[in-house]
């Protein structure tokens, strides 16, 4: 029988997810298929339901329901717990799991650059739902200093109180940084204008956005047209549905050239 995976979010057309896992099912001749659902937060009980029930066999989450998800799994990974964010899901032992995936992305996305955060400081914008997951793989990577800088500052104030060593500035307040990374959902729309002021900065940044489609947003054209290094988050979306591949299926499947060639979309 045909097995059934699914991203569930909102909004979900975006997502290239089912591109990628269903090539990934195609070569290695697994019968399975992934499809995208756009939920509204009252149906997610039922969607954990169908994973219980084995009506479905793996699901990843994305915005806005990475922590919303949590109260209706039967238990969390280590990591999940620690970012209280899941973005993949799976049944074990008759127990629906939650599960993050996206340190893993962002973290070998990163090292795929060759660039070295060691010691180096970090800007995140926002404060949603994967800012928990970057926060743990900037401090995987070792970074120096990271600060966090939000519209709301009652958001940006709750995740300093997980993350006592993060520091908030103001949304208008310019810090000295060497990346800055944009995990919020402003360039998901072509139109999408990020008001920053991103323009005296003291030499050349490392501009990161967490979105991947359009794969180039307005964070990465002012950073571009000012001479800076930016990159869009494809490979932390490659490399984070690498990792859920391998919790339903035993095995990190294949990211070669004619891969990621077949999903150049910038």
């Amino acid at each position: 029988m045909t097995k059934k995976y699914l991203i569930i979010g909102n909004p979900v057309s975006h997502s290239m997810s089912p591109q990628i896992h269903n090539y990934w099912f195609k070569q290695n001749k697994i019968d399975s298929v992934y499809e995208k659902k756009e939920l509204n937060e009252k149906e997610l009980p039922d969607i954990v339901k169908n994973i219980r029930d084995g009506e479905i066999s793996g699901i990843n989450v994305t915005v806005p329901f990475k922590q919303k998800i949590i109260p209706f799994l039967d238990k969390l990974s280590k990591l999940s717990k620690k970012t209280q964010s899941v973005n993949t899901i799976y049944l074990r032992d008759n127990e629906v799991i939650g599960d993050n995936t996206d340190v893993y992305g962002f973290v070998k996305s990163i090292k795929d650059t060759g660039i070295e955060l060691k010691d180096k400081v970090a800007l995140i914008v926002g404060a949603g739902g994967v800012v928990p997951s970057i926060i743990c793989a900037l401090q995987e990577l070792l970074l120096k200093k990271i600060y966090l800088t939000n519209r709301t500052f009652k958001k940006a104030e709750q995740l300093k109180e997980k993350y006592p060593k993060l520091e908030i500035v103001k949304w208008d307040e310019l810090v000295d940084f060497d990346i800055i990374i944009n995990a919020t959902s402003v360039g998901l729309k072509v139109e999408d204008k990020i008001d920053l002021n991103l323009k005296k900065l003291d030499g050349k940044k490392f501009f990161y956005d967490t979105i991947y489609n359009p794969p180039t947003t307005d964070f990465l054209n002012k950073a571009k047209i000012n001479g800076h290094l930016s990159m869009n988050g494809k490979l932390m979306l490659i490399y984070q549905a690498q990792k859920s591949f391998e919790f339903w299926n035993g095995f990190l499947p294949e990211v070669d050239e004619k891969f990621l060639n077949l999903f150049q979309n910038d």
